[in-house]
C-alpha cells in the first residue's frame, strides 16, 4: 500500500470493479491502493508463502477448514477494508462465487521492505479487530524470524521465533517448523 497512485471510491464500486481490474487492489476506508508495485515479488517471498500455504492447506483439510493463497481477500470487521493476505485459513463454508472471507482464523503475511510497515500496523489493527481471528503470523524473508500474534484472554500476545524453532498455530492445534517455512530459501 505504499503506492501513491490511490483512488477514492465506494466499497460497492471497489467490489464491482476489482474483478476486471488489471492489477490487484486493496481497499482501505474509501481509498483503493493498487498492488502492482508488489507484482515483482522475490523468489524468497514466493517460496515462503508457497511453503506456508502448502503446509496449512493439508492441515486445514484434515480439520474441516480451508486455506487460501494470496488471491482471496479478507474484509475487516468494519467492512471498510479489504486486504489480500499471503495466506488465509477459515472455518467459513466454501462458496464457489465468494470473493472475500469475513471470518478468518489464521492470517499470514510475508514481510517485504515495501509492505512491512503496513503489515505490522494497519493490517495488524484491521486483522486483530476480527472476532474470528485467533492467529496473525508475520514472516521475515530476509532472515529466519517469525512473529506470531495469538489471541489470549487478556488481548493479543506476540511471540518471536527464530533459528530452528517451531511456530505454534493455536487456531489449528498445529505447528510449523521454521525449517518447513524456509525450505529452499537461503
Amino acid at each position: 500500500m505504499t503506492d501513491s497512485a490511490f483512488r477514492a471510491m465506494s466499497v460497492d464500486e471497489y467490489l464491482r470493479t476489482e474483478e476486471t481490474s488489471p492489477v490487484k487492489r486493496e481497499y482501505v476506508n474509501g481509498f483503493v491502493y493498487p498492488l502492482h508495485a508488489q507484482a515483482g515479488t522475490t523468489d524468497a517471498h514466493a517460496t515462503i508463502a508457497g511453503n506456508i500455504f502448502a503446509a496449512l492447506r493439508l492441515l486445514a483439510r484434515r480439520q474441516g477448514c480451508f486455506a487460501y493463497a494470496s488471491d482471496m481477500r479478507v474484509t475487516g470487521a468494519d467492512r471498510r477494508t479489504y486486504y489480500y493476505p499471503d495466506v488465509l485459513v477459515t472455518y467459513e463454508p466454501r462458496e464457489d462465487d465468494a470473493k472475500f472471507k469475513v471470518a478468518p482464523s489464521t492470517l499470514v503475511e510475508v514481510l517485504s521492505k515495501s509492505t512491512a510497515h503496513t503489515d505490522h500496523n494497519a493490517k495488524y489493527h484491521a486483522y486483530t479487530a476480527l472476532p474470528s481471528l485467533q492467529t496473525y503470523v508475520l514472516v521475515e524473508q530476509a532472515e529466519r524470524r517469525v512473529y506470531v500474534y495469538a489471541r489470549a484472554e487478556t488481548g493479543w500476545e506476540m511471540r518471536e521465533y527464530s533459528g530452528d524453532e517451531t511456530v505454534p498455530l493455536p487456531s489449528m492445534n498445529a505447528a510449523l517448523s521454521l525449517n518447513e517455512i524456509y525450505e529452499d530459501v537461503r
